[in-house]
């Protein structure tokens, strides 16, 4: 995941490998590994590089939502022709809204 949060953090400040590797006093190719996964920064050098690039992460701590798992099981508990029906109306509904919001079908 820091490999990641590397990669896109460079491409959203417009960066080079070349740009970040001299930023944070490296090489082109360090950054390479880095953002392939085939190194893996620890937390504290995600933190680093992406500061180094006036990035910060932010975390929160929210309550679990159960809700899509119990979508899930409930739809696991039907079988394909009811899964598939439920499919069909599902799109039926989408349809009626989008015509009567005026929304062009795709």
């Amino acid at each position: 995941m820091g490999n990641d949060l590397i990669r896109e953090g460079r491409l959203r400040r417009g960066m080079t490998q070349t740009e970040l590797a001299r930023l944070i006093g490296t090489t082109q190719s360090a950054v390479a590994r880095l953002e392939s996964g085939r190194t893996s920064p620890s937390f504290d050098d995600v933190i680093r590089i992406l500061r180094a690039m006036d990035l910060d992460l932010d975390f929160a701590l929210v309550p679990r939502d159960e809700q899509d798992w119990a979508q899930a099981a409930a739809l696991l508990e039907l079988n394909p022709a009811e899964r598939h029906e439920r499919l069909v109306a599902w799109n039926r509904r989408v349809a009626e809204m989008k015509a009567q919001f005026d929304v062009p079908a795709l």
